[in-house]
């Protein structure tokens, strides 16, 4: 049987000056605006047709502040589709209580990366299906890395990025996704700090790296404009799932758009 292809909607959260829970949309990590209201959004893409939704808490580890669990119980009151949540997750308990929040699964970047046996751990407690490792990925020209890619005649690698883009940790991201497969991870969640917010496509060397490594799902992340960088996504990188913000959140296309163009390109998807 075909698996099908996931078309996942992501919210991007933070406090706003008043210290209220906002959904911004920025570039390359940064330049964020603001874009609305995290429990309405969710509202909207629950009935949208969307497979999964994510919603990132985008400060909480660079802040050290706990995720917004509060919003995180609002936002699955609003939706009947599987929630990850991200952002702010160190331990055990904290993977405890937000899937007690109501999410499904959690996405963990710099907590793991900091204690990898939270990978081991969190597997071993809850089942690897509610595990998702993240990487803030960025591509490198120098010769630190342990994976090397071509990009536009030139060879990179990618690193692991912690803080929301902020900090470099030297890790090369397909070494660290080889890992945190072993350790347990039910699936990767692999963003571009280079795509982010272009619209220009996803990091399609990036993806495929990846998904040539690993056995474990992969969601593409960082850099959509359209269904057509969807496909290429798919049928170029081998991504499992595709992820984007802004072309849903500003109205340029739906999620039945989307699926609907990937339907009449021959990629499997739930309609």
């Amino acid at each position: 049987m075909t698996l099908t292809k996931r078309i996942i909607p992501c919210i991007d959260v933070d406090l706003d000056d008043e210290g209220d829970p906002a959904v911004y949309t920025g570039v390359n990590f940064e330049d964020l605006e603001y874009t609305g209201d995290p429990v309405e959004m969710a509202r909207e893409y629950n009935e949208s047709g969307a497979d999964e939704f994510v919603f990132l808490d985008i400060t909480a580890s660079a802040d050290g502040r706990e995720t917004m669990l509060g919003v995180v119980e609002d936002v699955a009151d609003e939706i009947f589709i599987p929630l990850t949540v991200g952002g702010g997750i160190r331990t055990t308990e904290d993977i405890k209580e937000t899937l007690r929040a109501g999410a499904d699964k959690v996405s963990i970047n710099s907590g793991a990366i900091a204690n990898p046996d939270l990978v081991n751990e969190g597997a071993k407690a809850f089942g690897s299906q509610c595990i998702v490792i993240s990487v803030d990925a960025e591509r490198r020209y120098d010769e630190q890395g342990d994976h090397y890619v071509e990009v536009d005649g030139e060879s990179c690698w990618f690193e692991c990025t912690v803080k929301g883009g902020r900090e470099g940790t030297g890790l090369d991201v397909v070494s660290w996704a080889e890992e945190a497969e072993e350790r347990g991870a039910g699936e990767l969640f692999v963003n571009s700090i280079d795509a982010d917010g272009t619209k220009d496509g996803y990091d399609i060397p990036l993806t495929k790296a990846v998904c040539d490594a690993v056995d474990t799902p992969v969601i593409a992340s960082s850099g959509c404009g359209g269904p057509e960088d969807m496909y290429e996504v798919f049928e170029d990188a081998g991504a499992d799932a595709a992820l984007a913000a802004s072309i849903f959140h500003f109205g340029e296309y739906s999620i039945r758009e989307v699926k609907e163009y990937l339907d009449d390109h021959g990629v499997p998807v739930r309609l």
